[in-house]
């Protein structure tokens, strides 16, 4: 098969590569149909995640059809659709007891394109396919699904549930880009009183206008005044770090109110200063977490039912052998215009139900 293999930092390729085989009972064998490309993707790629070795193919998002499993498998069966997750949980350590399938001890976890060989291939093999596979119905747009493979959840899990985003609240998330994005989507589940979103690109601050953010501002244009404006001088009741950065972490520390959380999402690759000199008078609540899609599920019920619309992330789709070509066009994304792009099949018809 042809697969997209990590050979180092700043070097990738498409290439020919085994294709997989069950190895183990739990695992099952996917064809990918759609696949999409993640921020960590490229942090993997920059050698900030030394855990990937070269010779790994790459990705852990996907959505396929299921073309052979192990003999424990129950939940699917060759023929179906599927959602690939981006986390593989065992199901069976304390982690997976407890919903906290990110911290996996049995074997699972995030394991895809990071510890075993991912989505970003012609042929993929998911271990513990009973709980890392979703079946698909044929209302739901294969370029719409793969957005819950990983950046629905994480937002909706990581931003919101971490964040007790509440009726009522003031919510501010910074950046704007795919996660931010999806943020402002999961948040309007919860009618927040008003969503404040602040990035570097008006482009983004648009886009963030148009999935349902009230107020938004660029991050050179002070955005502490405007959220104190907007709350009268007390400050957000949740700030959520969509970005990954020591200066946007900060930003969030500052425009908390008292009483309130600071949820972070972004993947951080330098480390940052806690001000606990000012944060720790304010009962402040700060929030991390790898996401560990227990809710996906629910998303994709949510999906099906159009509660949660999402198809404007997608904005560029390739062929899945242009994936070179792809990643220049993600990489670059303040050129581009990137916010998500789709590799693979055409469109999946939506089938509707008579009358």
């Amino acid at each position: 098969m042809k697969a997209l293999v990590f050979e180092g930092p700043g070097r990738t390729s498409w290439r020919d590569a085994p294709d997989p085989g069950v190895k183990d009972a739990a695992d099952a064998i996917v064809r990918v149909d759609t696949v999409t490309i993640c921020g960590t993707d490229l942090h993997i790629i920059q050698g900030d995640v030394p855990e990937v070795t070269p010779g790994r193919i790459l990705g852990h998002e996907a959505v396929g059809e299921v073309m052979e499993v192990g003999a424990e498998v129950r939940t699917v069966r060759p023929g179906d659709r599927v959602l690939i997750s981006c986390i593989s949980p065992c199901g069976r350590c304390r982690f997976c007891r407890e919903n906290r399938y990110g911290q996996c001890q049995g074997g699972g976890g995030w394991v895809l394109g990071h510890l075993i060989d991912g989505t970003q291939a012609e042929y993929v093999r998911v271990p513990f396919a009973d709980l890392s596979l979703h079946p698909l119905t044929s209302a739901v747009d294969s370029a719409d699904a793969v957005l819950l493979a990983d950046i629905l959840p994480t937002a909706y899990e990581v931003g919101i549930l971490n964040g007790r985003v509440r009726p009522g609240d003031t919510v501010v998330i910074v950046g704007a880009g795919p996660i931010g994005l999806a943020t402002v989507a999961t948040a309007r589940l919860y009618t927040p009183e008003r969503i404040i979103v602040i990035d570097l690109a008006e482009s983004r601050l648009t886009a963030a206008r148009a999935m349902g953010a009230d107020a938004t501002v660029l991050s050179a244009e002070d955005p502490e005044r405007l959220v104190a404006d907007l709350t009268d001088g007390l400050g957000a009741d949740v700030a959520i770090e969509a970005v990954g950065l020591p200066e946007t972490f900060d930003l969030c520390t500052r425009m908390v109110r008292p009483g309130g959380r600071v949820a972070n999402i972004g993947v951080h690759g330098r480390p940052t200063t806690l001000h606990l000199e000012d944060l720790w008078i304010k009962d402040v609540t700060i929030t991390t977490g790898l996401v560990d899609t227990f809710s996906t599920p629910l998303l994709l019920r949510m999906m099906a039912a159009g509660k949660i619309p999402l198809t404007s992330l997608v904005t560029h789709r390739f062929e899945l052998d242009q994936m070179e070509e792809a990643y220049d066009v993600f990489s670059r994304a303040a050129d581009t215009g990137a916010m998500k792009v789709a590799l693979g099949g055409a469109p999946h018809d939506s089938v509707l139900p008579a009358n």
